[in-house]
């Protein structure tokens, strides 16, 4: 098992959990720290059916860890924006269902992390902000598209302007939230869903976290026929036909 110095990565009876280290700086984001979200992705084992994120500590993320912040030229920023794009990109498109456990604050990069997760629990602590803009930056993460995708074009651009922050339950009702629950609850929630996402076929869950984002952003036309060919491939294996066997099985008995 490799050791991280920034994350702690576990894996038991098929559900890793994949916590941000770095309590002392509120689990803010750096380099290395992403590096080695990275990393974890890109060398998940056939075990791994479905992956918990979490923050130690009384935060989850509060985001860029502006301490680390250094002037760049143009380019090296585009660069730097790209490997941010590409690691959390590994977190929607593995394949592998995601739940974040969140806490606390959820800000700028931080959100653009979580909302990467295909399930999020908060707990009733949790508040989001983007406040890129009272910093003179722009988000880099993927929150103008991930984000927006999720909340809409207007209301990310008032939470950018405002930098209020949003709280648990405004979080919910307009989705970047999916459960709230009391305070200190939200890791055990999300161990629970997940233990039941872990019961899932991998084809299924495959399909659901790396088809559905891919089909939302086709034509009609085009997303129904992807929708299709997704179809045929899960609905073949062996596996499928097992499960729907023992399924009609149990019906009739």
């Amino acid at each position: 098992m490799t050791t991280y110095q920034f994350i702690n990565f576990s894996v038991n009876q098929g559900v890793a959990h994949l916590q941000l280290n770095r309590p002392e700086k509120k689990n803010a984001i750096n380099d290395s720290l992403c590096l080695e979200i990275e990393h974890v992705f890109l060398n998940l084992t056939d075990d791994v059916n479905v992956i918990v994120l979490s923050g130690n500590g009384p935060e989850f993320c509060s985001g860029l860890d502006l301490r680390e912040h250094k002037a760049r030229e143009p380019f090296e920023v585009v660069k730097h924006s790209q490997m941010w794009h590409r690691v959390f990109g590994h977190i929607r498109e593995s394949g592998i269902p995601v739940v974040a456990a969140m806490h606390g604050a959820v800000i700028g990069g931080g959100l653009e992390l979580a909302i990467c997760a295909h399930v999020r629990v908060t707990e009733e602590n949790t508040f989001y902000r983007l406040p890129e803009g009272k910093h003179g930056i722009f988000v880099g993460g993927g929150a103008s598209v991930n984000v927006s995708n999720v909340i809409g074009t207007s209301r990310m651009t008032e939470m950018m302007l405002t930098g209020r922050d949003v709280d648990a339950q405004e979080g919910l009702r307009i989705g970047l939230g999916h459960y709230v629950v009391g305070a200190g609850e939200a890791l055990t929630k999300a161990f629970e869903l997940a233990e039941g996402i872990g019961k899932n076929s991998k084809y299924s869950n495959w399909a659901m976290t790396t088809g559905i984002s891919r089909i939302s952003n086709m034509s009609a036309q085009e997303g129904l026929y992807t929708e299709s060919l997704i179809c045929g491939i899960t609905q073949t294996s062996e596996e499928v036909k097992a499960r729907i066997d023992a399924f009609l099985n149990r019906k009739k008995s």
